[in-house]
């Protein structure tokens, strides 16, 4: 039964919390963005004043085997001062009973690198190249069984289960998922998580119309779902980015040596007849700045965006484009932003995702709600300074994708069931 971290008595209690602490460390083991744990410590600082005590659990990179520079230790000190108390460290995420036991109200622990165990993930390592199906079953049943024995462990350390890491909430895994079940009636979701699947339910479940998805990047086939999905639900649906020139291409159109997934225009075709048949209005590129070469310093130029000339290729939305997009945004209620619009990595050609973000800035101060999901679309709201002027930025680019496909999401459902 799920409860509500503002309702729970936390007088006295541990609670284990999965947070995402994955975050990027320089080689000098400095974090570079603390986001991530930041983002964190409502919750950590609400189970803290209602006189519980937090065992922290993250994972950090992508570790095969114990290794050092994975090592969760380079960020305590870091998290002891955003949290306010001193951080214990637990060295062995399996062998913290002494650590967890040592444990008062008020005080918190941080339990080494979950993914330093394949019990974890559930999937077997260390299997030869030539391992036969039957050898790597064999391997796979095995780190399942002994799954068990580690996730019983780490409920073993607590009273309650907090998951407040939306980033992993689409991945099965022990801390995530399986972990729940120990705790029947006695597990939430934190304040970052609550928000995310608020923020995810105000735009697939509740939107206001009109309703406007922006999804942009470099191919249709990452995000294929993601259009398919979104075709049965919005009014506008612009494709920008890479991705755009298959739809281009599809419609009859010259793109030049412009990125583009020949395999998928059928699905393609399938989007925009769909959406036809249904009156959603698809908005493509009018207008692209195209260049000589993938290279900052590149010669460019305006043309149209179905007369692309050969050995050019589209790197940016053009202002008729842009022009186009921004009557969409301002005359819809609720947005959803996905991807870039062009090739944001180079300054020269990050203008028109940098215009969406500001776009979307207006259209929420004149009452709008806009959701931006994805690395890029994050990174563009955040350096233009208006993260804080859009409705809801969300933490997990992968788990965000998945919901907007319509999928349920492991860390959620085990929350929820």
């Amino acid at each position: 039964m799920q409860k509500y971290i503002d309702s729970y008595d936390f007088s006295g209690k541990k609670a284990i919390v999965r947070v995402d602490f994955n975050v990027p460390l320089d080689e000098n083991f400095n974090i570079t963005d603390d986001t991530r744990i930041r983002a964190a410590m409502p919750t950590l600082k609400k189970v803290l004043a209602g006189g519980g005590s937090v065992i922290i659990m993250s994972h950090l990179g992508r570790p095969k085997k114990v290794d050092p520079k994975f090592s969760l230790k380079h960020i305590v000190a870091h998290v002891s001062e955003c949290l306010g108390v001193p951080v214990a460290f637990a060295e062995d995420c399996q062998k913290a009973d002494a650590e967890v036991a040592a444990l008062k109200s008020g005080e918190a622990l941080l339990l080494e690198n979950l993914r330093f165990y394949a019990e974890e993930e559930g999937k077997p390592r260390g299997l030869a190249e030539d391992a036969s199906e039957e050898e790597k079953q064999a391997a796979k049943a095995a780190v399942k069984e002994s799954q068990k024995a580690f996730v019983a462990k780490l409920a073993s350390y607590a009273d309650c289960y907090i998951n407040d890491a939306f980033g992993t909430a689409h991945r099965a895994h022990a801390s995530t998922a399986l972990i729940a079940k120990y705790f029947p009636e006695d597990k939430m979701f934190g304040y970052l998580m609550e928000g995310e699947i608020k923020a995810i339910d105000n735009v697939l479940k509740n939107a206001r119309r009109p309703f406007t998805a922006i999804i942009g990047g470099s191919k249709v086939s990452s995000k294929l779902a993601v259009l398919k999905n979104l075709v049965g639900k919005v009014d506008n649906l612009i494709i920008g980015g890479g991705m755009g020139y298959t739809f281009i291409k599809a419609q009859g159109g010259s793109i030049g040596n412009s990125l583009h997934e020949d395999e998928l225009i059928p699905d393609a075709l399938e989007i925009l007849a769909e959406a036809k048949a249904k009156g959603v209005n698809i908005s493509l590129s009018v207008e692209t700045r195209v260049a000589d070469d993938f290279s900052n310093d590149a010669n460019t130029q305006l043309v149209p965006s179905h007369e692309i000339p050969e050995g050019w290729e589209g790197v940016d939305a053009g202002p008729k484009s842009l022009e186009n997009w921004k009557k969409i945004i301002m005359d819809s209620k609720t947005i959803l932003w996905n991807g870039p619009v062009g090739v944001f990595e180079m300054p020269a050609f990050a203008k028109g995702t940098l215009q969406i973000a500001q776009d979307l800035a207006e259209a929420t101060e004149n009452g709008s709600y806009t959701l931006v999901g994805g690395g890029d679309s994050v990174a563009a709201v955040t350096r233009m300074g208006y993260a804080d002027k859009v409705s809801y930025v969300s933490t997990g680019g992968g788990a965000m994708l998945e919901a907007i496909e319509g999928k349920v999401l492991p860390g959620i459902a085990a929350i929820q069931e």
